[in-house]
C-alpha cells in the first residue's frame, strides 16, 4: 500500500526543495516573500495554518504552482 502525505505535508516538501534547490535559507526566502522565518518553518513541515496567502506567495517567489482539480 502507498502511503501518500496529506496536502499541506506535500506542499511543504515541494516548498523545502525548491528553497533548497534555490540555495536559499528560511530567513532568506522570508526576507523575499515577506513571510516570517516560523510561518516558513510551519508551511515547510505542513503544521499549523498558515494563512493561504503566505503559501501562494512563497510558491511564487519560488517560481512554483499549484494546480486544483476537481
Amino acid at each position: 500500500m502507498t502511503h501518500h502525505l496529506d496536502p499541506a505535508a506535500e506542499i511543504g516538501a515541494a516548498i523545502r526543495r525548491a528553497r533548497k534547490e534555490a540555495e536559499l535559507t528560511q530567513q532568506q526566502l522570508g526576507e523575499l516573500s515577506g513571510v516570517s522565518d516560523r510561518t516558513l518553518r510551519d508551511i515547510e513541515s505542513g503544521a499549523g495554518s498558515p494563512a493561504l496567502r503566505s503559501v501562494l506567495t512563497v510558491l511564487t517567489v519560488l517560481g512554483l504552482h499549484v494546480t486544483v482539480t476537481p
